[in-house]
């Protein structure tokens, strides 16, 4: 591997998994693949932050052995113990003994639960503590729930650079270092699928955190983060976005979801959407049986729209829009608007159930609901109630 410099002395030696396609179990689908971002800073007291997935150690050591002897590593910094990030802590536990481990109280328990091991020198910190390696002076700023409870941020003044852990990253497998070395719609569409897919559930968190780091008045020329691209160029760009997510702001555009079973459904969907088009407002068509969900949650991020649509089948909703219903309840998202429609045979629970399970996400207008097969008058409804719900998000 080509050594990654990010700035004089501060080196990527994580790990690039080309060909993982699924995250977070089988509910993240990764089409751009993985990084492991680890760095290094060589200073007085070398300084490494975080480590690898189980699987890619060896790489992750030659990387780093590339640059420095492992015995004069003498501070590992764990800013998030999440198995991709944390997968080498038995072996740099091992390599380096007499290393000073430090992450907070959360990182130190939750570590020995995953591992059954800890290095020997352990120092739990927090908030605004300090840790001087030479030239530089390290800044923990703890950010719990960003998106596990033991995560944080580590701030070299020096450098100027953020390492931001799972804030600001992306699934995006390169071999390119830099914001500004790929196409820059690709990286921000991966950005807003981490997002909507990882931290949207912790948005007011995040606006919290975000506006007191703003407080803070950190010049940071460089976010570091431990999935993707090192954000250079596009840092502004980049908050702005976190702040615009976390704000729960919104374009007037609208998600249609939808499960069908014998077409009925669908035949509705797809004229609510021309009922939209005809308002000349951007929406999306979702079977929620043949789109990624990943995508589906990166268009719905911002939308302010969302139509959910499902045949009615014993008396429930059907099971993959269901599963995805509840996903999307625990986004907490706010300030939407949405309605839900769709065929039945004999009793039409699923669209009750579809408002029951977001009540509290989003304001419901009236639904609609036909028996089997839509009429042509039924489906001039369906037009119609597109057309109406396109007006009220532009009221």
């Amino acid at each position: 591997m080509v050594t990654k410099i990010i700035k004089d002395n501060v080196f990527a030696v994580g790990a690039v998994d080309w060909n993982e396609r699924r995250f977070h179990g089988y509910s993240y689908v990764t089409k751009r693949g993985v990084t492991y971002n680890s760095y290094l800073i060589v200073d007085d007291q070398t300084t490494l932050l975080d480590t690898v997935r189980v699987g890619f150690e060896k790489e992750w050591i030659e990387n780093i052995t590339n640059i420095s002897e492992l015995s004069k590593i003498k501070n590992i910094i764990i800013n998030h113990i999440e198995p991709d990030h944390s997968g080498g802590f038995p072996e740099i536990v091992k390599l380096c003994p007499n290393a000073v481990f430090y992450g907070t109280e959360k990182a130190k328990a939750g570590l020995f639960k995953y591992y059954g091991v800890l290095p020997k020198n352990w120092i739990s910190v927090k908030f605004g503590q300090n840790l001087n390696i030479g030239k530089r002076t390290l800044e923990f700023i703890d950010v719990p729930m960003i998106h596990w409870p033991d995560s944080m941020f580590t701030y070299c003044a020096y450098d100027k650079i953020l390492f931001s852990n799972d804030g600001f990253g992306q699934h995006y497998a390169t071999n390119k270092t830099f914001d500004d070395e790929v196409c820059f719609g690709d990286l921000m569409d991966e950005v807003q699928k981490y997002y909507a897919n990882i931290l949207w559930p912790f948005s007011s968190i995040i606006k919290a955190k975000l506006e007191a780091i703003i407080k803070l008045k950190l010049p940071i020329e460089i976010i570091a983060p431990s999935h993707g691209l090192v954000w250079k160029k596009y840092v502004n760009e980049v908050i702005e976005k976190y702040l615009y997510w976390s704000n729960s702001s919104c374009q007037n555009k609208i998600a249609i979801v939808y499960e069908t079973m014998w077409n009925s459904t669908e035949k509705m969907a797809r004229k609510i959407l021309e009922g939209i088009i005809s308002e000349n407002l951007e929406a999306k068509l979702f079977d929620v049986t043949k789109n990624d969900r990943t995508d589906i949650a990166a268009y719905m991020l911002d939308a302010k729209g969302w139509v959910f649509g499902s045949s009615t089948h014993d008396s429930e909703m059907l099971s993959v829009i269901a599963g995805f219903l509840y996903f999307l309840k625990d986004s907490k998202a706010k300030g939407r608007k949405a309605f839900a429609f769709g065929s039945y045979g004999w009793s039409g629970e699923a669209i009750k159930n579809i408002e029951n399970i977001l009540s509290k996400t989003a304001e419901f207008l009236p639904s609609l609901k036909f028996v089997y097969n839509p009429s042509e008058a039924e489906l001039q409804e369906c037009f119609n109630a597109g057309k109406n719900f396109a007006k009220k998000l532009k009221e």
